[in-house]
């Protein structure tokens, strides 16, 4: 049995990856404060993310890396009673939170570690997660190699480097040298994935045969899953397929307007079109939602209802396309100077073989389709939470000009575009994280027991999303002075507290320094 062209093709992908070898490994040190026997966060206003409105001043308490306690110690714009207060233990820490906001700390369901093609190491990667707040991330292919990947895990939840919780999810295939083609096969290849110490598979598309097989073997041994149904595949297997066969969580879009079709079963492919080309693939995926079933159609409808049934997870990752439609936005937006290296804008430059480098002849029809592709895929899947359904927040960063760290902030402004109250985005970017993991039980929320994964800010975030950016948003003062204000103040993970200013003041070394080796300068596409 031959198999599929896109399995030779994702084969192709790994191959290279293996040749290239991992990014380079995250420094064996923890910068980080504690953990500490006790640990109280002081005076906050907390927003727990189970959907209940901010309510504080609340002490927090926590023991050996535990919610222990959550104390409502006064009320706004009264001085607290100190006889109320919890008392801080021998050897404890106070880490005085009075005026500030707490929240869970951020999920990123698509978090890429890096890359050899865009230069971006470990540390570079991690530190700017951490200095916006994510403690943890689910790595989507594990570009790096399993084993790579599943040492950083290890090192993460051992505390010994600056990095976040790392959930590993293998690329289908990843590790075996020759194409898998038959069900067998599969199955096979799924259980000495499970052996190795992934944590789920992410999937590109199979033939039916292979992809039933494979996710059924998956979901007995009970793991997670997720894909990515690229065009290769999608005709013959889309979001319904896979949500019916097993799959927990999909990537992006792809695959859902295909299965919103009612006048046609594949998309309208020009004449000329080729997979292969970048500009081909992204300009006519800006047209793909308008060939679906009109929103809150009879089919939309019944669409939408089969995948609320299966408790399935849309992961949209907005921003990682946002350039498609407003290219300048993009380009231009203001961390690229300070935190944004030579080698990764260099990946981002127009090319024929950089993934999602697509800028040849990017222009106002292409931003005009992508704009009506927004309203509708934006459209889905806000009515898709109002239901019930499970939505969540991955980046895809170290792609089309999108950076890691300030990525995840903009799709939580995008799913705020989306129609999400800013309760919904919290909610999205971590307990619903953490329900697609399998985790909620130990993150994503503010709750006693479970793990101190903790954001702490200046700034109310449901105010202003800005202010999560680490470069902070712009505030007009009562002296008509122009000021920065925000960036998270502080990222609590497994209990060890990181100054996360701190965190992003390194990566700005980082970036200061290969531009100074390099005699680098930031330029726009086309100028010399």
């Amino acid at each position: 049995m031959r198999s599929s062209l896109l399995t030779v093709v994702i084969l192709l992908i790994i191959l290279a990856l293996q040749a290239q070898g991992p990014v380079e490994s995250a420094p064996l040190v923890n910068e980080g404060d504690g953990p500490y026997g006790q640990l109280i966060i002081r005076g906050a206003t907390l927003i727990n993310s189970t959907g209940a409105p901010p309510i504080g001043p609340v002490d927090i308490i926590v023991e050996n890396d535990r919610i222990t306690q959550i104390q409502t110690v006064g009320y706004p714009g009264v001085e607290i009673d100190s006889s109320r207060r919890p008392k801080l233990a021998p050897g404890g820490k106070e880490v005085d939170a009075h005026g500030k906001y707490v929240l869970p700390g951020f999920v990123d369901m698509h978090g890429h570690i890096g890359g050899r093609w865009q230069g971006a190491d470990a540390e570079y990667v991690f530190k700017l997660w951490l200095g916006h707040g994510i403690t943890t991330i689910r790595d989507p292919s594990c570009g790096n190699g399993l084993d790579w990947v599943l040492e950083h895990k290890k090192l993460s939840n051992a505390g010994k480097i600056t990095a976040p919780r790392i959930f590993a999810y293998t690329v289908f295939g990843q590790g075996s040298y020759d194409p898998i083609s038959t069900p067998e096969q599969a199955r096979s290849w799924v259980q000495e994935n499970a052996k190795r110490g992934a944590d789920g598979i992410k999937f590109f598309g199979l033939s039916p045969k292979l992809f039933s097989a494979a996710l059924d073997e998956n979901k007995k041994l009970g793991l997670r899953s997720a894909c990515h149904h690229a065009q290769m595949e999608v005709g013959r297997w889309n979001v319904v397929s896979s949500a019916h066969a097993g799959l927990t969580t999909m990537e992006h879009w792809y695959g859902l307007p295909e299965a919103l079709f009612t006048d046609r079963t594949l998309q309208n492919y020009p004449a000329d079109y080729n997979y292969q080309d970048e500009q081909d693939r992204f300009s006519e995926a800006g047209r793909l939602w308008k060939q679906a079933a009109p929103p809150h159609s009879k089919h939309w409808n019944s669409v939408m209802d089969e995948l609320l049934a299966l408790d399935f997870t849309l992961d949209p990752t907005f921003n990682i396309y946002e350039a498609s439609r407003d290219l300048m936005r993009a380009r231009r937006a203001e961390w690229h100077e300070e935190y944004t290296i030579p080698s990764l804008w260099r990946f981002y430059m127009p090319s024929k073989i950089s993934h999602g480098s697509y800028w040849h002849f990017w222009g106002t029809d292409q931003e005009v389709d992508w704009r009506e592709n927004y309203r509708l895929w934006m459209t889905f899947v806000n009515e898709y939470k109002n239901r019930g359904g499970r939505v969540t927040a991955g980046s895809d960063s170290g792609f089309i000009f999108q950076l890691y760290g300030f990525g995840y902030i903009r799709e939580l402004e995008l799913l705020r575009e989306a129609g999400f109250h800013p309760l919904e985005v919290i909610r999205s970017a971590t307990l619903y994280g953490a329900e697609a993991l399998g985790v909620d039980d130990e993150i994503g929320s503010i709750e006693i027991g479970k793990k101190a994964d903790l954001i702490i800010i200046d700034e109310n975030p449901l105010a202003n999303f800005k202010v999560l950016y680490g470069t902070g948003a712009i505030k007009l003062t009562d002296d008509n002075e122009v000021i920065r204000v925000g960036g998270v103040r502080w990222t609590i993970k497994d209990g060890i507290i990181y100054d996360a200013k701190q965190l992003l003041e390194d990566v700005k070394v980082i970036v200061e320094e290969q531009k100074s080796e390099e005699n680098f300068e930031i330029k726009q596409p086309g100028r010399s």
